[in-house]
């Protein structure tokens, strides 16, 4: 059974940071694309930030140079580390893992979310 636990939301000041973790269980998030999103009030889910197998990383315009992505392997944990937080950050963030089944399909699954507000 695949669990995906977020913790680490909170509300901050502009300017402010918050590291976000993603506590994974019946998979490996070193050998998946993990992914973090995030939803604002009235606004369809968007793509923060993600991270393939091999590292590699994508980012969303709006948090490039502010957010940074990453994962402990022996912690089977990823993490969204954010710092000069802005306002507009503030929506319900997300933990996705995309898993490739041996069907073919690829199953994705979403944590609970972690409310993230930053005031002005």
């Amino acid at each position: 059974q695949v669990q995906l636990v977020e913790s680490g939301g909170g509300l901050v000041q502009t300017g402010g940071s918050l590291r976000l973790s993603c506590a994974a269980s019946g998979i490996s998030v070193s050998t998946n694309t993990m992914a973090w999103y995030r939803q604002a009030p009235e606004k369809q889910r968007e793509l923060v930030a993600a991270l393939s197998s091999v590292r590699m990383t994508n980012y969303a315009d709006a948090v490039k140079g502010r957010f940074t992505i990453s994962r402990d392997n022996a912690k089977n944990t990823m993490y969204l580390e954010m710092n000069n937080l802005k306002p507009e950050d503030t929506a319900v963030y997300y933990c996705n893992a995309n898993v490739p089944r041996l069907s073919g399909r690829t199953e994705a699954y979403w944590g609970q979310g972690t409310q993230v507000t930053v005031s002005s």
